[in-house]
């Protein structure tokens, strides 16, 4: 039984009120997505074109950079365009989608990331049956598991938004809507709220880093038994993975486990993992994967082929 709301739209306050900070940024949150949305595209068109990237670690970095694409896309477009308004407001309804498909996909991420550790172990730790263990039928079964898990947490994320009583205040101290500064304005007691909303998900962020930091651990130390090459191509994959892990886990432990408290610096945090980090992503998966770069000379080559012939 939902309670009755009076609130009909809520005011986002965003990173700065400053007419010439938010000018500064409009720039820096236009650079980062159009960079976040060059550098995801040109991963999810080389994979899926190129014949040499056909295994289970390329076909969940596929979705890695399609749920990176998308996370950025629920929080930057409006972001961008809020500031070059005086006054940024979002309706109670579009607020509840923001929640909705910003926890999809970031716990979608959280997932793939997860899915990913366990295509490396699988690789490193029991070669022989690599193939056979992560066929494409198990990878396709584990990817949609992923996406169906990252909808119900957002459920219930919607059920606890939805919970919330409004009735007076509806000036968001925040750039986007999420569940912490709705919490600040509800109008009766949030104590159970913010306990649920610990346990969701801030269970589900620590509880994946510690997963994956074993896992990685485990990986780590299988790796004494491989020849020099073998080290040295496991360890480029995995030192990307767990750079990518910290960057994402780190700021969202801090903002989701906590009690029912804001910080000034959560903000800035919150930018960090929703508008900087997918953009990160694909700088180090490019940057440290030989496969990858020679992929897209390849595309590229193919590109000016074809332009020349026409």
């Amino acid at each position: 039984m939902w309670l009755s709301n009076n609130v009909t739209e809520f005011i986002l306050l965003g990173l700065t009120q400053d007419p010439f900070r938010k000018k500064i940024l409009f720039v820096v949150f236009l650079l980062f997505y159009m960079g976040t949305l060059l550098g995801n595209l040109l991963i999810i068109a080389t994979i899926k074109t190129s014949q040499a990237l056909g295994s289970p670690m390329y076909f969940f970095l596929f979705y890695l950079s399609l749920s990176d694409t998308c996370f950025s896309t629920t929080i930057a477009p409006r972001t961008i365009v809020d500031s070059l308004m005086k006054e940024a407001s979002i309706s109670f309804s579009e607020c509840i989608i923001q929640v909705f498909t910003f926890h999809f996909f970031g716990c979608l991420e959280i997932f793939i990331l997860i899915l990913m550790a366990v295509d490396r172990y699988v690789a490193i730790c029991k070669p022989l049956h690599y193939m056979t263990i992560m066929s494409h039928r198990v990878c396709g079964m584990l990817v949609a598991m992923a996406w169906v898990g990252s909808c119900v947490h957002s459920l219930v994320q919607i059920f606890l938004a939805l919970s919330l009583p409004f009735c007076g205040p509806n000036k968001i101290d925040h750039y986007f809507c999420d569940l912490q500064p709705l919490l600040k304005l509800a109008c009766s007691d949030t104590y159970m709220i913010n306990l649920l909303l610990v346990s969701n998900s801030g269970a589900i962020c620590t509880v994946s880093f510690l997963m994956l930091m074993v896992s990685y651990v485990i990986i780590l130390r299988s790796l004494r038994n491989h020849s020099a090459e073998g080290k040295r191509k496991a360890l480029s994959t995995c030192v990307s993975h767990i750079i990518v892990v910290i960057l994402f886990f780190g700021p969202c432990i801090f903002i989701y486990t906590r009690p029912a408290t804001t910080f000034p610096m959560d903000k800035m945090i919150a930018t960090f993992y929703s508008i900087g980090t997918p953009l990160l992503n694909p700088l180090i998966y490019t940057l440290r994967n030989a496969e990858v770069k020679n992929a897209m000379k390849n595309l590229w080559r193919k590109k000016l082929i074809s332009d020349d012939r026409k």
